[in-house]
């Protein structure tokens, strides 16, 4: 079964890397708990027009970071900053994750969901963070982002983590490679395991990374 129709391509993975999304910063830094949960280096971004522009590069340099509270806190940031562009209803809608759990709370949860997915790998850190790990309003679409940019450039278990969200689930129906009641959102954790190993498959057959399959569906279920 494909997991891409033959009209969709695959990108090299240096343009994968270079997808940049623009952002408001200071729509952003207004909704977090504090100055301390900004990344410094998204201020290093390059700036087109009238917005900075964060790419998959940037994130994943934070991500190598993600050793620490802070580091983990600018992950989180950094993977909504890039998931989200300059939407005020999108930023809104994210900060929620702020305003409805402490400090401790989510510090705790990143953790430990991270922990597992260094430990036991990306299926069982997206059931960590499905389920007993789960901060509110934080869901699939975006927690898988903090799982890519933390696991995806180490080999982690046997899988690599590989973002989830509606663009994608929309190109899988689309392409036949999923049935036609897969959700758009709320994946359990064995649909999101199915998924990746979809991806790895068609991944491996065709000599690129997971994230170049990802890339590729979400560039055609944009187009849709």
């Amino acid at each position: 079964m494909p997991v891409l129709p033959d009209d969709a391509s695959l990108s090299d993975r240096e343009a994968v890397l270079g997808q940049a999304i623009p952002f408001d910063r200071a729509r952003w830094t207004s909704q977090l708990p504090d100055s301390t949960w900004w990344p410094d280096a998204l201020d290093g971004c390059p700036q087109t027009g009238r917005w900075p522009r964060v790419d998959r590069r940037a994130v994943f340099g934070i991500a190598r970071r993600a050793d620490t509270a802070e580091g983990r806190r600018h992950l989180l940031v950094a993977a909504l900053v890039w998931g989200n562009g300059t939407k005020v209803r999108s930023v809104r809608r994210s900060a929620r994750i702020f305003q409805n759990s402490t400090r401790a709370d989510l510090d705790a949860r990143l953790y430990k969901a991270l922990d597992v997915l260094r430990e036991h790998g990306a299926v069982a850190a997206y059931r960590a963070f499905n389920n007993d790990q789960h901060s509110p309003y934080l869901g699939p679409a975006f927690f898988t982002k903090v799982l890519y940019f933390a696991g995806h450039d180490r080999a982690v278990g046997q899988h690599r983590p590989v973002i989830l969200d509606s663009v994608v689930s929309r190109a899988l129906r689309a392409a036949g490679a999923v049935e036609a009641s897969w959700p758009d959102n709320g994946w359990t954790t064995a649909q999101y395991g199915h998924y990746v190993s979809m991806v790895h498959d068609y991944a491996r057959a065709r000599g690129v990374l997971p994230d170049q399959v990802e890339a590729a569906l979400f560039s055609y279920g944009k187009r849709l």
